[in-house]
């Protein structure tokens, strides 16, 4: 009898209904927009910027969540969070709630897809929030020293303005869109294949 360790076997390529063997790119929809480069994603960004300043937020909104470059380059991706950030943070306390039902509401066209784009975004802006909270050379340059049992190593920038107000906006955006578009947004975002 052979000595055969079962453990070395790849499984992955023995099974038909494996990801090994088709191609995954069949998953993603046929109506991806065209790649987006950053320069085109930084003049979109100038023309929602616009659109703020002029005081049609529910128009900016608008614009940025149907220009999402789901098909472009990570830079450009970046460029284009920024924008929606900003956008976002140009809109008061008081209007999220009329603009999301102008720009998601059930009676709107293309709501639904708008309200999804808009909770990818959120995501991304609060992972990029919580992973940029310490940078590579503030990292390097912390040395162990006795604090008496208090720890001196911060999260986020609370209280100070930065990050934590931009975490505020994003999670005060993220409740109003969940009261207007509802839970299954979450999901649907969260198995889509399609990054911002």
């Amino acid at each position: 009898m052979s000595l055969i360790n079962y453990r070395t076997i790849d499984i992955d390529s023995l099974d038909p209904d494996s990801s090994i063997n088709f191609p995954l790119e069949t998953l993603l929809p046929g109506t991806l927009p065209p790649p987006t480069t950053s320069a085109t994603a930084a003049s979109t960004g100038s023309q929602i910027r616009q659109l703020l300043r002029s005081g049609d937020s529910e128009g900016a909104l608008r614009h940025v969540l149907d220009t999402a470059p789901l098909g472009g380059n990570e830079r450009a991706k970046e460029v284009h969070l920024a924008t929606v950030v900003e956008v976002l943070g140009g809109i008061r306390q008081g209007e999220m709630s009329r603009v999301l039902e102008g720009v998601c509401g059930d009676g709107v066209e293309g709501g639904v897809e708008r309200g999804d784009c808009l909770m990818k975004y959120l995501y991304k802006g609060m992972a990029s929030q919580s992973s940029g909270s310490v940078s590579p050379s503030k990292k390097s340059s912390l040395s162990p020293q006795s604090t008496g049992g208090f720890s001196q190593i911060h999260a986020r920038n609370l209280g100070e303005g930065g990050g934590g107000q931009q975490m505020s906006v994003l999670l005060s955006w993220h409740e109003k869109l969940v009261d207007i578009v509802g839970v299954g947004s979450i999901v649907r975002v969260m198995t889509d294949r399609r990054t911002v």
